[in-house]
């Protein structure tokens, strides 16, 4: 199973993006975006350092809940969702 991470555009140069998710950073290419209108403060969802598409503020904090759930019960600990 793969997944997408969402993070939020911190800066765009060309087909590159700085991202954030969760208090880590990281270079993304936006060479699979090319068509949209993608901006600082955007959210997309990252496969294998490469934006694959856009998501709302809305759907990126609803998969995190999703996220942390799984992270939550790999602990150990009792989550319900």
């Amino acid at each position: 199973m793969c997944l997408g991470i969402p993070m939020q555009i911190q800066s765009v140069d060309g087909f590159l993006a700085r991202c954030t998710a969760k208090g880590a950073e990281r270079e993304v290419n936006l060479f699979m975006l090319q068509d949209d209108t993608i901006g600082v403060g955007d959210y997309v969802v990252v496969h294998l350092g490469h934006a694959i598409s856009r998501m709302s503020e809305e759907e990126a904090a609803a998969a995190w809940e999703i996220y942390d759930a799984i992270l939550a019960a790999q602990d150990g600990d009792r989550v319900q969702v």
